[in-house]
């Protein structure tokens, strides 16, 4: 398992460490675990990852909270971002098709939330949790790969 961390200490930083950390998230499929609270910056590691690999612009980015999943196309993946925030069973989960998006052979799969459902975190190929630690400065915990 490759674990890496890394500390930002603005909004510009936590774009830039996306662009850093997409390059670990390759070659698809992967599914992976977003962790961190509400306003931690899961959305905008998310433009950053989305934009280093040329499947968004990171302005055209936006959180999936109300509409569950958000699929960008680039030339390395098809990117989806999901948000399970406002799931409560895993009959919910189902509804989505995440087992689908993850079996795509170009799928990069960035779950926010995807700790409430244990059969996520057991399927996932790593995570990376996000501490907002005061102010603008974020600590990121990467890891990806299976143990």
């Amino acid at each position: 398992m490759k674990e890496k961390r890394f500390k930002t200490r603005s909004e510009a930083g936590t774009l830039a460490m996306g662009e850093r950390v997409a390059e670990m998230l390759l070659p698809a499929p992967k599914m992976i675990v977003l962790r961190g609270d509400l306003g931690a910056g899961k959305t905008t590691l998310v433009k950053g990852i989305a934009a280093a690999l040329g499947a968004a612009e990171a302005e055209d980015v936006t959180s999936p909270t109300f509409t569950l999943v958000h699929e960008y196309v680039g030339p390395k993946v098809k990117l989806y971002h999901l948000d399970l925030y406002r799931l409560e069973t895993e009959r919910e989960l189902l509804t989505l098709g995440l087992e689908e998006m993850a079996e795509e052979s170009d799928a990069l799969v960035l779950v926010e939330w995807g700790e409430k459902f244990a059969s996520v975190v057991a399927r996932a190929d790593g995570e990376i949790s996000i501490e907002h630690v005061g102010g603008d400065e974020r600590l990121f915990l990467v890891r990806v790969g299976r143990e």
